[in-house]
């Protein structure tokens, strides 16, 4: 079988060997040329799948490496007799620990101490549901929104979404959709933003388009956050730099980039394309994921805060001020290059671990710092 991989999906062309050959390609530079004569197409969040792309051709499956599948027309893949698989869930973890980074991090530059402060989560699925344990584990007080689990719950742990604007920080974790009752394009526009507490921090980390980026930059400059943060934008690649000198903190869409999440969602739609044709799998994660960089930390606190030791501990595995510095200089770039520009940050990505991969060695394992720490994903061992 002939495979057609985008080239950002990590160890594709080595996994995928078991099953057919395998060409990697860009994945903007996915068109219906690229994919004559393709039995299985895998992609990322930038490929638009449907008619225009399959129309005429031979695919048999497509699987995305992503939790999200908005660039998927499924309807089509139904209709039509096509395989599809895609992650759900593969990038949760990281995406979750992004967060407790840009928190720590907001906290810092703002002189705020998490412990106590309210967070809305809206949008409580495998992302938002970890981000909110996290949250929990630094002290925090988490509400929570999801309509379409509270109607399949019936919970009422999950509030309607006006519960949620008193918080000091809200943090977006929702699907991308454009219909239905709980349609979340544009869910942040202008009467959102008017409605949240004065001096509220915002984090979206979901899709670019839920937010309005007019009306989040006039809630700016009108002084009515205290904060924002972003990693998803309006029209990727070619994002909003002037919403980009606004935020405080501005990361490429990458949230969910770790290497232990990007090979679990790589290895989800293999081992669904393995059963879609018959297959037996010859690979598991072992058979990609190298040694943790950073195996190993001592914490010693030397009179600094359990927040300043928390946020410590999470710079050395992952330092999300980097990710903010490599796309602010995207404001170099001519504006014809920019998009280009923040393709390639995506690309070339550098290796990022997850916590659970670093022992942290303490002193007292029953203390306050160490069940953060474990609360937020590291392994903790007694000094």
């Amino acid at each position: 079988m002939k495979i057609i991989a985008d080239e950002n999906i990590p160890f594709v062309a080595e996994c995928f060997s078991s099953v057919g050959e395998v060409e990697v390609v860009p994945g903007r530079g996915i068109t219906p040329d690229v994919i004559a004569g393709a039995d299985i197409l895998l992609v990322r969040s930038i490929t638009p799948i449907g008619k225009d792309l399959l129309a005429g051709s031979k695919i048999r499956f497509v699987g995305t490496a992503t939790i999200g599948f908005d660039h998927i027309d499924i309807e089509y893949l139904s209709q039509n007799n096509i395989g599809f698989a895609s992650a759900p869930g593969s990038n949760a973890n990281s995406a979750a620990e992004y967060v407790i980074a840009a928190l720590l991090n907001i906290a810092k530059q703002h002189s705020i101490d998490l412990e106590g402060k309210s967070v809305g989560i809206i949008g409580v699925g495998n992302v938002g549901g970890r981000a909110a344990e996290k949250c929990e584990a630094l002290g925090m007080k988490t509400y929570l929104n999801d309509p379409p689990l509270q109607r399949q719950t019936g919970d009422t742990k999950y509030l309607p979404i006006e519960k949620l604007f008193d918080c000091d920080f809200v943090t977006l974790h929702t699907p991308f959709t454009f219909e239905g009752q709980d349609k979340t394009f544009h869910l942040a526009d202008e009467k959102f933003f008017k409605s949240l507490k004065s001096g509220c921090i915002f984090f979206n980390a979901s899709r670019g388009g839920v937010v309005d980026s007019s009306a989040l930059k006039a809630a700016i400059t009108a002084g009515r956050l205290q904060a924002a943060e972003l990693d998803v934008w309006e029209n990727e690649p070619n994002i909003d730099t002037e919403l980009l000198e606004m935020v405080d903190i501005g990361t490429p869409h990458i949230a969910g980039y770790s290497l232990d999440g990007k090979i679990a969602g790589m290895l989800m739609i293999y081992k669904a394309a393995c059963e879609y044709f018959g297959l037996e799998a010859e690979f598991d994660i072992d058979s990609f994921l190298p040694a943790p960089a950073v195996p190993e930390l001592e914490i010693n606190t030397n009179g600094s805060s359990e927040q300043d030791v928390l946020l410590g501990a999470v710079e050395k595995i992952y330092d999300i001020k980097a990710d903010d510095v490599r796309l602010r200089r995207i404001l170099e770039e001519s504006a014809e290059k920019r998009g280009h520009y923040f393709d390639n940050l995506r690309k070339s990505y550098p290796v990022r671990r997850e916590f659970h991969n670093t022992r942290i060695i303490i002193k007292d394992v029953d203390s306050s710092l160490a069940r953060k720490l474990k609360g937020i994903g590291f392994q903790v061992w007694q000094e």
